[in-house]
């Protein structure tokens, strides 16, 4: 099955930073998405989270929703206690037919802290990692159950960040945990995606492609910058404006044969600084000749 290329709509409006194009509608983020050629969206905070409301919507822009993001708390709940509070996210998602669940464990996370240095992250101790790997495979075995797998987003500022990190949450996790390869984060942590998909490629079933700027990227590390800081800064693009080698990423992820059904542009950026539709397009234009070229 050929992959489907989707948009994140932090491009337009952020979730993290609700100034971000807060003035931005949902309706001119998504017209503009069609206008870009994509075919879907994750949700964002101008999402009505009602099925019944939001397929006219999204059916009206000729649009599938792709996925959407989960905060889970397994660090402090107990599964029982994730399961019940993933309902109406779930619920949403098996109603719109969303093949993955984007889940990140957020307990402690500071990226949404404008003022927090990403050094002052949470991490786990030694003895902490098998606990939380065996409530996440639980959850995951649940949502494999349900219909909808789950994709762990390993993310700046939450305790799975690094590559080290990511090894050691996919030894713990098992096969019902899925991987999100995320090509902007694992960048801005120091490491490599061919690495990832290399080691995990089996378990990716799901995709973030972001761009970084090497430079922005440098400067926020030696300022030990808060992740909305390296944001606004500029320290993400889409595919082809930065210094991720996308043509390599998808060539790894045809060899590692990635069975997810989306390719997701999620390149957060200040709109008043990098106008959405632009960006958006020449993401879109460079990911989508790639696809072609390697017969994703």
């Amino acid at each position: 099955m050929t992959v489907r290329l989707g948009v994140n709509p932090i491009a337009w409006s952020n979730d993290d930073m609700l100034e971000l194009g807060g003035a931005t509608p949902l309706e001119q983020c998504l017209a503009e998405g069609r206008e870009a050629g994509f075919e879907g969206f994750e949700l964002g905070n101008k999402f009505p989270r009602d099925a019944a409301v939001l397929r006219p919507i999204l059916d009206g822009y000729g649009l599938s929703l792709v996925s959407g993001w989960y905060s889970a708390g397994l660090l402090e709940r107990t599964v029982a206690e994730e399961i019940e509070a993933v309902q109406p996210h779930l619920a949403l998602l098996k109603a719109m037919g969303c093949p993955v669940m984007v889940v990140a464990e957020t307990t402690g996370c500071v990226h949404g802290s404008r003022g927090t240095p990403l050094s002052r992250r949470p991490t786990l101790e030694t003895g902490q990692w098998a606990e939380f790997g065996r409530r996440m495979a639980a959850f995951g075995d649940y949502l494999r159950d349900q219909g909808t797998p789950l994709a762990y987003h390993y993310h700046m500022g939450t305790v799975v960040e690094t590559p080290d990190e990511i090894d050691r949450f996919a030894e713990v996790t098992g096969d019902s945990v899925g991987i999100l390869l995320d090509t902007g984060h694992l960048t801005f942590a120091g490491g490599n995606p061919l690495d990832l998909i290399a080691k995990w490629g089996r378990r990716i079933n799901h995709v973030h492609c972001k761009d970084v700027r090497a430079d922005v990227l440098a400067r926020a590390k030696a300022a030990d910058s808060s992740f909305l800081d390296a944001v606004i800064d500029g320290v993400f693009t889409v595919p082809g404006d930065g210094c991720v080698d996308f043509p390599a990423v998808l060539k790894a992820l045809k060899e590692a044969d990635y069975r997810g059904q989306w390719l997701v542009i999620e390149a957060e950026q200040d709109p008043a600084k990098a106008h959405p539709l632009t960006y958006v397009t020449k993401g879109r234009q460079h990911l989508s000749a790639l696809v072609a070229e390697y017969g994703l």
